[in-house]
């Protein structure tokens, strides 16, 4: 078959199986077969495709219409301008998430204060932790609890050259660091969708494939952040900076639970919900106290 016609063919069955980006899909399948930019395949929309070529094609498209992520069929993912391994131990890294390292990266570069060591904690592919490397060229100390992750995540280390800056942590959160004052920026995206959501199903790329693991936050999505709560201000240098991704409808909790506590005096200085580009609630900023 030629160029033109199988992209055709697996636009109409990408449609048929209700997903949106039909068009663009097949074109980065097609790409990713064909070695090809999206460009490059219209120029050459009237070739044809050799047949082993199109046989690959072929398994891959069943794979997308099976709701299977693109991502993970394509072994990618952009985030940052940079490809990233990505694979189903990892959940795909999202804009929400560029948007945490933007606010993470601008706290930081404003602070005086700068002795402090950096953390990416629930760290998944590493994106967070390989752009805090190659944006500030300091230390990093990348947290995860599943062991794949943490392969994944060196593998995304070495291929942007941050291998030597990066050092990984297989623990439950704080489980493997002193209780003492080491960081001074703390960036988290944990896992924070509720049992309620997972019960009703997700998105069926999200239910389906990516990880329970980094996906399942229990009761209202919540229990893993108040265990980070109780542990993170024992780890915080005075002055330190913390950024959690959230979910869209738990900013008024999250910022309840980082206002108070069961201390005498709350730790943190300053708290505030940031709102994504859609409006909705998505990164929680809190700021440590004198100590």
């Amino acid at each position: 078959m030629h160029v033109r016609d199988l992209l055709h063919l697996a636009s109409s069955r990408l449609e048929r199986a209700g997903i949106e980006s039909a068009d663009i899909d097949a074109c980065l399948l097609l790409g990713h077969c064909l070695g090809l930019s999206r460009t490059a395949l219209y120029l050459k929309a009237d070739e044809e495709v050799d047949k082993e070529k199109e046989e690959y094609f072929f398994i891959l498209l069943s794979r997308r219409e099976q709701r299977e992520p693109l991502a993970y069929i394509l072994g990618e993912q952009e985030f940052w301008s940079l490809d990233f391994v990505v694979g189903p131990d990892v959940l795909i890294p999202r804009p929400e998430t560029e948007l945490l390292l933007e606010k993470g990266l601008s706290f930081y570069k404003k602070k005086k204060n700068r002795s402090g060591a950096l953390l990416d904690l629930c760290c998944g592919s590493g994106v967070i932790a390989v752009i805090l490397a190659r944006e500030l060229g300091r230390p990093v100390i990348a947290v995860d609890l599943s062991l794949e992750a943490i392969r994944l995540a060196q593998e995304n280390a070495m291929r942007h050259d941050v291998a030597h800056l990066v050092s990984f942590v297989r623990a439950d959160l704080f489980s493997a660091i002193l209780s003492k004052p080491i960081f001074s920026l703390v960036l988290s995206n944990p896992p924070y969708i509720s049992e309620e959501a997972l019960e009703h199903g997700l998105q069926p790329e999200v239910d389906l494939y990516e990880p329970r693991l980094a996906l399942d936050g229990g009761i209202k999505g919540l229990e893993v952040v108040r265990k980070l709560r109780e542990e993170l201000p024992s780890r915080l240098i005075s002055g330190a900076g913390f950024f959690m991704e959230i979910g869209a409808d738990q900013g008024e909790d999250v910022l309840a639970l980082f206002s108070g506590g069961e201390e005498k005096k709350n730790p943190f200085s300053f708290q505030e919900i940031i709102k994504d580009y859609a409006g909705h609630d998505r990164i929680l900023h809190a700021r440590m106290g004198d100590l």
